[in-house]
């Protein structure tokens, strides 16, 4: 009897199995959909460092914001690119790992140079610079002043955002792709980190993913 007991509660352990097998890996799929960092990089709108990590509290330079920008928006199909010459730019070389990014940026004016028109490729971005350079890349809403003041009202930090940027980040925050720290501060003067842009990045994926269609509604012929 103790032997046809255990055979039964062995049987079902094992038809359990599949399911828990199963359940976990559902569990893992959802946690790897809904995590920016992952969808950017299998996106391959960024990647992951050398080493395999991603580092995220890493800042984010003006080449690798170039970098990124062209591969988000494919920036090079866009008209002006095809139109212009090369622009002399002093500090990016030719053989600059992001030159061709760079020139795009510049060619579209999604970035601009410096005096002396220089890119300053290696400097790093604030928070405001990056989400005001993307929102150049997405399109900027034309709010009104009021409208712009209206959206950013929610952030308590939002004087600290600098004029020139304040459409723009209105623009980020009215489509849903801005993050905030722990006290809902929007930080425009913190440094961009890669953690950062990758949120933004996977907010503008979802917002790209197709919708479903709405149905259309059969025409019912009206009686003579």
């Amino acid at each position: 009897m103790r032997n046809l007991l255990a055979t039964l509660s062995l049987a079902m352990l094992l038809q359990s199995f599949p399911v828990i097998v199963q359940a976990q890996t559902l569990e893992t799929s959802v946690s790897i959909e809904n995590n920016p960092i992952q969808q950017v990089v299998n996106a391959k709108l960024m990647a992951n460092l050398p080493d395999g990590q991603f580092y995220p509290e890493r800042l984010i330079n003006r080449a690798e914001l170039a970098s990124i920008l062209v591969k988000a928006f494919n920036l090079e199909k866009r008209q002006a690119v095809k139109q212009q010459n090369i622009i002399l730019v002093p500090d990016v070389p030719t053989d600059y790992w992001a030159f061709n990014d760079i020139q795009i940026v510049l060619k579209t004016d999604i970035m601009k140079g410096y005096r002396g028109n220089l890119f300053f490729p290696n400097q790093k971005v604030t928070r405001a610079e990056a989400l005001a350079i993307f929102a150049q890349a997405y399109g900027v809403f034309q709010f009104g002043d009021d409208t712009v003041n209206e959206i950013l009202s929610p952030y308590a930090d939002a004087a600290s955002i600098p004029i020139w940027a304040k459409k723009a980040i209105a623009t980020v925050v009215s489509e849903g792709f801005i993050n905030t720290d722990p006290q809902g501060n929007i930080a425009p003067l913190r440094p961009m980190t890669r953690g950062d842009m990758a949120y933004v990045l996977s907010k503008y994926l979802q917002r790209q993913q197709q919708q479903p269609e709405t149905p259309e509604i059969p025409i019912i012929p009206q009686s003579p």
